[in-house]
């Protein structure tokens, strides 16, 4: 049995491995000791290492949670207690446990197997590790598919202003009548006289003229009897106010607003109380408010909405920021792809240093996302458009500058080797054995290269990086969901028209 074991175990999709360091029993027992030690025995070096990693990660997952799920209440501090009230708080736990506990087990037994058999590796234990991992990103990520079924109603309004949001795209124009009258808050020693128009002009008069606003329920403010004169008869006047800092709100009573209807003579009486305003008060000092009767006379023919076309200025400088950005990234990216191609640069050392070089610093750009450049350009150059381009371009030129240059690392080295035979020198086996063969697939990157522009130019808005993206995270922020339902439809279909005319570049160019 043991000179058994000593035979090389041979795969045919794998090279000769060498027989095993120690017996089955012991390189399980090793494993249970360390986890992935029987594996190392066994020459499976990397297989052990990454079932030790795993563990370690999985181990370190559970504490990290279990210490998470116990912040709230008494604080405990032993281990075994802080794990008993986190499976109490949280039985999704338990099972995460029971699986981990599972996998160490398994990984004896997968020590056992690769120091004895001389078949297929075992793939059970790390489908073990990929069901642990999904249980605690399950629990990480706070899954609830019943909050998700039962709550989803919820944003069925938001969801059917945003699916069908043009009711936003146009407006009516109305002619208002509005008449006023000054109140002034706290009373003043002389007493305020209000005026009365010249004319057949709308306007209010209130008895007293001045008063004091609401402070609680107990405490209503002062009551008003006031009178309009002038009005439309039969028509519905709103009642309004308007407080020193310039905020506008309607009268409400109860739980509905203040409407009164002018008689024949255009002329109403109704009784109200001031409201409860917060405002920052002076003392000695009275405040001017206006109270104000509002009347709809007639509504105009429907016109474009100001935020439909905020929406088309602002999707016309998304596309003009992803172009932009593209041109500017194909003008840097080309030189720097040269200095990347490692068929190009393998000359001298010299040019290997460079090669280096440039790789690195492409990798360290590209690795970082356009919103957070988009983050830091805003503190350079401030928020707007300009912002958005810096970000895209740099970006641009990482990426493009991997992809022209694995391009070029790509090329048959025959018309070069034939160029370099007539004593070419390196500018001029670049400009006739590679240039040639880099123009497609340099416009197929190229366009690509757009699309993504043009898409992240409407999310680094977001950030203040200017375009569509700005004005739809303001309109998010206010619950304004039908001027952001316009502005997503318009990003879809500017995206979609995109699409089409790339691919039809591609197809003629390419």
């Amino acid at each position: 049995m043991e000179e058994q074991q000593r035979k090389p175990v041979k795969n045919p999709n794998q090279e000769e491995r060498k027989p095993s360091l120690v017996s089955p029993i012991v390189a399980a027992i090793s494993s249970l000791i360390i986890p992935g030690l029987g594996q190392v025995l066994a020459r499976y070096v990397r297989r052990g290492i990454l079932l030790l990693a795993g563990m370690g990660t999985l181990v370190g997952l559970f504490v990290w949670r279990v210490n998470v799920a116990t912040t709230i209440g008494v604080p405990i501090s032993s281990f075994i207690g802080k794990t008993m009230r986190a499976f109490r708080l949280n039985p999704l736990l338990i099972v995460v446990a029971i699986v981990i506990v599972g996998f160490y087990l398994w990984i004896a037994y997968d020590a056992y197997r690769v120091s004895s058999t001389t078949g297929a590796q075992p793939v059970g234990v790390f489908i073990i590790l990929l069901i642990a991992l999904f249980l605690l990103g399950w629990q990480i990520g706070e899954i609830n598919l019943y909050e998700l079924v039962t709550q989803s109603g919820d944003a069925l309004p938001a969801l059917s202003s945003v699916l069908w949001p043009w009711e936003r795209a146009v407006t009516y124009p109305e002619e208002i009548l509005v008449g006023t009258a000054v109140i002034m808050s706290p009373c003043e020693q002389t007493p305020n006289v209000q005026q009365v128009p010249q004319g057949d002009i709308a306007y209010l008069l209130t008895d007293p003229t001045c008063g004091d606003v609401a402070e609680s329920p107990e405490k209503p403010g002062t009551t008003f009897v006031v009178h309009g004169y002038n009005f439309k008869p039969g028509v519905v006047v709103e009642i309004w106010w308007k407080d020193p800092l310039g905020n506008e709100f309607h009268q409400r009573s109860g739980s509905k607003y203040v409407t009164v209807t002018p008689d024949a003579n255009g002329e109403f009486e109704i009784t109200i109380t001031m409201p409860y305003r917060l405002i920052p008060v002076t003392p000695g000092q009275s405040h001017a408010w206006l109270l104000e009767g509002k009347q709809l006379l007639s509504v105009g023919k429907p016109e474009a909405s100001p935020e439909l076309f905020q929406v088309i200025e602002k999707m016309v400088e998304t596309i003009f920021i992803g172009m932009m950005a593209t041109i500017f990234g194909i003008i840097f990216a080309i030189p720097v792809s040269f200095l990347a191609a490692r068929n190009l640069m393998s000359a001298s050392s010299v040019t290997m240093a460079i090669y280096y070089v440039v790789r690195t610093i492409l990798n360290i750009i590209r690795s970082i996302e356009p919103l957070i450049w988009a983050i830091i350009a805003v503190i350079v150059v401030g928020l707007g458009p300009f912002a958005g381009i810096l970000a895209l371009t740099l970006h641009s030129i990482a990426a493009l500058g991997k992809l022209y240059s694995e391009s070029i690392e790509s090329i048959e080295s025959g018309p070069i080797e034939a160029i370099q035979a007539t004593g070419a020198n390196w500018l001029q086996r670049v400009m006739y054995a590679v240039i040639p063969q880099i123009v497609p697939p340099f416009t197929s990157f190229t366009i690509y290269r757009w699309d993504i522009n043009i898409r992240m130019s409407t999310v680094i808005g977001f950030v203040g990086g200017g375009g569509i993206g700005f004005l739809l995270a303001q309109w998010i922020r206010l619950l304004d969901y039908k001027s952001a339902g316009m502005a997503v439809w318009f990003i879809a279909i500017t995206v979609a028209i995109l699409d089409y005319v790339s691919a039809e570049i591609r197809a003629r160019i390419i």
